[in-house]
């Protein structure tokens, strides 16, 4: 669970935005809570946007209408019925709440894929659990910081391979139980050779290093 402070917040017909004072990592389509800045602007809401530039209402479509001469960082929308209010500073700061939980892939998902029977409860499935959200929360960050912004935390936008990708990732995790680096465990006197669980393969399957293109 992350919490931002909340500096800023305005509401102009029924959308509500509100700027965080350091960048946050909230996701179009989550689940935030708001609190601390009263006048109806407190509760659990869905995030619509997160606009990049000051918010000046709806035109007679409905369609959101921005002022790209005010560039605004770390502002969050959401649809909030009520009076409009004009964007002012929040003193105290108010708070913005998120439970950043992704489940792309599940524990059953993961023993299908590696093929092994393992017993719940039991150290191996503990560990199995933890490959499994570790893998999920960094497939997921790694994607957000490639660029990728149509994700959701249930589902991927691109849903076949980076299932895969995540899949690969947490079984070459799990596999390297009992190591502290790149390695899988061993307890031959000849040692291994360094494992990557980051390998290409994933990294194509997840859409991650690609190119910048200016």
């Amino acid at each position: 669970m992350a919490t931002y402070e909340i500096i800023f917040n305005q509401r102009i017909d029924n959308y509500a935005v509100v700027q965080t004072l350091t960048d946050n990592d909230v996701v179009v389509g989550e689940s935030i809570t708001v609190s601390g800045l009263g006048s109806g602007l407190n509760g659990t809401f869905t995030v619509y946007a997160q606009p990049q530039y000051l918010y000046m209402g709806t035109d007679s479509d409905g369609n959101l209408i921005f002022d790209a001469y005010v560039p605004i960082p770390n502002q969050v929308m959401y649809y909030d019925a009520d009076t409009d209010l004009d964007r002012v500073a929040v003193q105290p700061p108010g708070t913005l709440t998120f439970t950043q939980t992704c489940t792309w892939i599940t524990a059953a998902q993961l023993l299908t894929y590696m093929g092994v029977e393992i017993t719940n409860p039991s150290d191996d499935y503990t560990l199995l659990t933890q490959a499994v959200s570790a893998s999920n929360a960094f497939c997921f960050r790694r994607r957000q910081e490639s660029g990728y912004t149509g994700d959701t935390l249930s589902t991927p936008t691109t849903s076949g391979d980076v299932i895969l990708g995540t899949l690969m990732y947490a079984a070459a995790l799990w596999r390297a139980r009992g190591s502290v680096q790149d390695t899988f465990a061993t307890f031959d006197g000849m040692g291994s050779a360094s494992v990557s669980a980051m390998t290409p393969i994933i990294k194509q399957l997840l859409g991650i290093s690609r190119p910048q293109v200016a």
